[in-house]
């Protein structure tokens, strides 16, 4: 299991939002670029990034900026938001993104998606997104009518190999892991899973830890980060540890 460090752009800046609000916006000062690079240097194997600007609007995106992110670690990253079609994975790969994240276009791609997961192997992986066991899509900003399990079995029936996995209503708010929900995502699908949402001390990483589950790849914290409650060094170190 490893611990994977967030960072979320709005308009080239590091932000948290709080339960996917965009009207909830902390802005940090952190340089976008150097604070990758702190991650890695404190010990982080892998960075997760989303463009929150993309992930709401199709006609903008911070690309340039994780271009430079990506140039700039040796670690590898995957990105997510507003990665709506073919060519944008083709574009992120290129760029040297290890993985994209597939969220709204699993729902709204039909057959693509399929495609896509039959091009790129584990190089897409699914996110799936919830507030109250419902999924949530468009940057979070639109429900879906469909529950956070169904999903999680129709990415397993499309191939995919690896579900990220945040539970919206925890997002942001430092209240601690929802473990129940994560457990019946793996219970259900049988997939690996990286969790994210709510994670904001070393005690919920014990706790996520303690369920002593393989299929559990990883943890995705940001604003505990941001925010001094876990350190990076420490986080990556005690998931690590057999």
């Amino acid at each position: 299991m490893i611990f994977i460090p967030a960072i979320d752009l709005i308009e080239g800046k590091c932000v948290r939002l709080s339960q996917g609000d965009y009207g909830q916006k902390i802005q940090y000062d952190d340089d976008p670029v150097k604070k990758a690079r702190s991650f890695q240097d404190q010990g982080a194997s892998y960075l997760h990034v989303v463009d929150l600007d993309a992930a709401r609007d199709p006609k903008v995106n911070n690309r340039y900026l994780i271009r430079t992110i990506v140039e700039g670690v040796d670690i590898p990253v995957e990105v997510g938001g507003g990665v709506r079609s073919r060519e944008d994975v083709q574009e992120l790969l290129h760029m040297g993104v290890d993985r994209c994240i597939l969220g709204t276009v699993i729902l709204k791609g039909g057959g693509l998606i399929e495609s896509m997961v039959g091009e790129y192997g584990k190089r897409v992986v699914a996110g799936i997104d919830a507030r109250d066991g419902m999924v949530r899509i468009s940057g979070w900003t639109e429900g879906s009518g469909i529950t956070a399990l169904e999903l999680g079995k129709r990415v397993r029936d499309m191939g995919f190999s690896l579900i990220i996995y945040t539970d919206i209503s925890r997002d942001g708010m430092l209240e601690g892991p929802n473990v129940e929900a994560i457990g019946a995502m793996i219970t259900q699908t049988g997939l690996p899973l990286i969790a994210a949402g709510g994670i904001s001390s070393m005690d919920d990483l014990h706790m996520i830890k303690a369920m002593a589950d393989s299929r559990i790849e990883g943890v995705i914290s940001g604003k505990a980060i941001y925010e001094g409650r876990i350190s990076v060094r420490e986080a990556c170190s005690f998931l690590q540890e057999e």
